[in-house]
């Protein structure tokens, strides 16, 4: 058998850096927002439209942020992406008011957009059609380490140096990034078609619907945890060591990524869409009687297979459905089903708690799985073709 060619070159790995870089970054800061925005003297509403500002802008910008991919070098939007991040968080760091943190917020959040779609296409360009499975795998795996560590590190830093002086660590990861792709050799030019009629600016790929609509089910629970479960365990009185979660999901995670990461190009994706719904449906059950730590590491790990799995899956997937000169659409149209998620899981989940007692918090999550198995069984064909073509 003939040795395989690493798909590994130092684009990809710069690229994968980067991506890494600009999550950490945008993560690191999201759980101090909330606090910080009140710090500066805003009420609790307008803390909130702080914090959520982003997600919804991002819902409005994601569609222009596809279109515009499939058109521009993906270095040069990265960049701007890159450097917009930048400055949004040395506003944050810098601000006198807490309205001016809403202008650097919306500045943050268009940057991650662009980054966000930009770097998925342009990592898609970079490897063969073949491997596209095992390189948003690994993508998928910088960004979960990035969502893991930087909440983490940032939460235990800002207690001890404060707010400001913290986020300083998310503008020099912002930084980074903006360095590290000025060495990538391949700035991904856009794939011009001949013969084909003006383009129209198209919103979604329609190819990739059932793929945002199982990405927003799969990631509502997501969200809602990491989110609420703080909370949660406060309001449960539960003596849990709750800032380890999101710990045992990235290592969890990151083994069954390496594990897994040649064969998320060869298995059809209902074999996943399986593995993931049955993971879903037990660590939502677990967190529901969660007592113990063991539970709670048991819930982290089932949330790994659960989501950490399809989320990779799902991207692969959406880039396979889609044709070449539609990636970035494609990509945004993906990201369209998370940001959903964001901005409304947390949402629902806000008016859950305060509708019915904290013990069915979790028990009312159930009802998305029979929804995941319609959506499945409406588009199985497709989804499960996805692969095959390549």
């Amino acid at each position: 058998m003939a040795k395989r060619k690493s798909i590994y070159t130092k684009d990809v790995i710069l690229v994968m850096a980067a991506s890494f870089f600009f999550m950490f970054s945008t993560m690191f800061v999201n759980p101090l927002i909330n606090g910080y925005a009140k710090n500066l003297g805003a009420s609790s509403t307008f803390a909130g439209i702080i914090v959520g500002i982003m997600s919804v802008a991002a819902m409005f910008l994601r569609p222009v942020a596809g279109n515009l991919t499939d058109k521009f070098s993906k270095y040069l939007l990265s960049f701007i992406g890159g450097v917009l991040i930048l400055i949004g968080v040395l506003g944050y760091v810098f601000t006198p008011s807490s309205e001016w943190l809403l202008l650097f917020r919306l500045i943050n959040g268009t940057g991650y957009v662009l980054c966000t779609v930009c770097m998925t296409t342009w990592l898609a360009f970079l490897v063969p059609r073949q491997h596209v499975g095992e390189a948003m795998g690994f993508y998928g795996l910088m960004n979960a380490l990035a969502m893991a560590l930087a909440p983490a590190l940032s939460i235990n830093i800002y207690q001890k140096i404060g707010y400001r002086e913290s986020m300083i660590a998310s503008a020099v990861s912002a930084f980074l990034m903006v360095i590290a792709i000025q060495f990538v050799g391949n700035h991904a030019l856009p794939i011009k078609r001949p013969r084909t009629k003006k383009k129209h600016f198209k919103i979604i790929q329609l190819n990739v619907l059932p793929v945002a609509i199982l990405t927003t089910l799969f990631a509502m629970p997501y969200f809602v945890t990491q989110a609420d479960i703080v909370t949660y365990v406060e309001q449960k009185h539960l003596s849990v060591a709750v800032g380890a979660y999101f710990l045992i999901y990235a290592v969890v995670l990151l083994v069954i990524r390496i594990g897994l990461k040649r064969y998320f190009d060869t298995v059809r994706f209902g074999v996943w869409f399986w593995i993931s719904l049955v993971s879903t449906a037990a660590y939502i059950s677990l967190l529901a009687v969660m007592n113990n730590n063991w539970q709670m590491a048991l819930a982290a790990a089932g949330m790994a297979l659960g989501y950490g799995i399809i989320y990779s899956v799902l991207q692969s997937t959406a880039l396979l459905l889609a044709p070449i000169e539609e990636q970035g659409l494609a990509s945004s149209t993906f990201y369209l089903g998370l940001d959903i998620a964001m901005a409304f899981g947390p949402m629902i989940s806000g008016v859950i708690d305060s509708v019915l007692p904290i013990k069915y918090f979790y028990w009312v999550e159930l009802v998305l799985i029979p929804v995941m198995l319609l959506v499945y069984f409406i588009w199985r064909k497709r989804l499960n073709d996805a692969i095959d073509h390549h």
